[in-house]
């Protein structure tokens, strides 16, 4: 377990150490370890005995009965049987804002989320050349097919967190059936199916937040040597083979790679290396097959930063995409934008634009420097989630598209506007 996942299961169990963990509960290291587990993936088992109950669990681990109903929609809770195992749910969220994003702490999560809430199917769809799995969440049931996904550059890892949290929140309300907005989030899973790749670059990712190995690190360090004026690790976007992801999509990519090429970045680089060929990374080929594969209505990358929405590639305006665009807006407090030239190429929400002409947006959430601090993450989560829902129910069809989208230089360095989201 890395030191910052432990940390983060000592401060949900309210110890301060992990020698205070092992003395209040009486365990040696190795039995501590396993027993820190339900603290980092939000839920414990509990194997029934006589006269327990549903809200005897609830009461002992600090659950709630609607919970422990969600996370086992197959158990009768009036016909328990002795020695049956129950998921129970802990009293707090399992996507934590106060601990970066690794890897493996994605998975863990995506196993919490899951056994909190069955729904939620998981699946890998490649593997990084390091060979972290490329893990896909999907949540609903309906016609209208989604695919939203996250942390293609390795210093917006936060994009990752953001989107969990999102998929936690829409997964509860469906469960507890809930409203989010307005909206009936279990008729909502009932008509739209999301399919989520919360981390794109793994590998990149891990470097910025303490999973990579010592040899990676070194590697990377290698790369980027090459590139004084980049700080290092805080300035890397590409995964740990030195290319940028969000450049190595067949859309203009010879464009794209002249561009780059006269910016100085001819091989590999912490970021804006276009890649040897299109589709040359073992993420990108991934997102291009399954995205091909599901054949989605619509797709949503989530990056850092500005506060932006870019809708189009080149000027391809897909039917439907500048109006639902101009609602995102209106309900996050973002900006809907057109995409600077120098970065307009070779993205992924290019390709899917280009070759299945339907809306596809790039958000790029948030305001400051990469890789953005978690203290941000509240603002992200209410301005996203409005974002995050329109894009399964498709949006008003009766909106009118209003005015021009701003050009680039019109976009505000900061927001002056009340919160739309609480």
């Amino acid at each position: 377990m890395q030191d910052a996942i432990r940390a983060l299961a000592l401060r949900r169990a309210g110890a301060a150490t992990m020698e205070d963990f092992l003395r209040q509960r009486g365990l040696d290291q190795a039995a501590g370890e396993m027993a820190l587990m339900p603290y980092v993936v939000g839920y414990d088992l509990w194997r029934v005995g006589p006269g327990d109950s549903f809200a005897s669990m609830a009461r002992a681990l600090g659950s709630s009965v609607q919970a422990i109903q969600a996370a086992n929609p197959k158990l009768d809770p009036r016909g328990l049987q002795t020695g049956t195992l129950v998921v129970v749910p802990l009293g707090f969220p399992v996507v934590p804002t106060d601990t970066p994003m690794s890897a493996q702490l994605m998975r863990y999560v995506l196993r919490g989320l899951q056994a909190r809430y069955p729904s939620i199917g998981l699946e890998t769809i490649g593997r990084t050349e390091y060979g972290r799995p490329l893990l896909q969440a999907r949540l609903g049931t309906g016609s209208r097919v989604v695919y939203y996904n996250a942390a293609h550059h390795a210093n917006e890892w936060i994009t990752a967190t953001l989107v969990l949290a999102l998929l936690e929140t829409l997964a509860k309300a469906a469960a507890f059936g809930e409203k989010l907005a307005g909206v009936d989030a279990s008729a909502l899973m009932k008509e739209a199916t999301l399919y989520l790749v919360p981390m794109v670059n793994p590998d990149g990712v891990d470097l910025l937040t303490g999973g990579a190995t010592e040899q990676e690190t070194a590697a990377a360090r290698a790369i980027a040597e090459g590139y004084p004026e980049i700080p290092f690790p805080d300035g890397w976007k590409a995964n740990l083979r030195g290319v940028d992801l969000n450049l190595n999509y067949p859309a203009e990519w010879d464009q794209a790679r002249e561009i780059k090429f006269s910016q100085g970045y001819t091989g590999p680089a912490p970021r804006d290396y276009v890649g040897p060929e299109p589709l040359s990374e073992k993420e990108s080929r991934a997102m291009f097959d399954t995205t091909e594969q599901l054949d989605p209505a619509l797709t949503i990358a989530w990056h850092t930063q500005g506060q932006e929405i870019y809708w189009k590639f080149m000027d391809l305006e897909p039917q439907g995409a500048r109006a639902l665009g101009q609602q995102m807006a209106a309900a996050s407090g973002y900006q809907l934008q057109e995409v600077p030239y120098a970065s307009g190429f070779a993205g992924y929400k290019d390709w899917f634009i280009q070759d299945f002409m339907r809306p596809g947006y790039t958000i790029e959430a948030g305001l400051g420097d990469n890789p953005l601090p978690l203290s941000q993450l509240p603002d992200m989560l209410r301005d996203n989630l409005p974002i995050f829902l329109l894009g399964l129910t498709g949006g008003d069809p009766n909106y009118r598209e209003e005015g021009p989208v701003l050009p680039v230089t019109a976009r505000p360095q900061q927001r002056g506007m009340e919160p739309v989201w609480g």
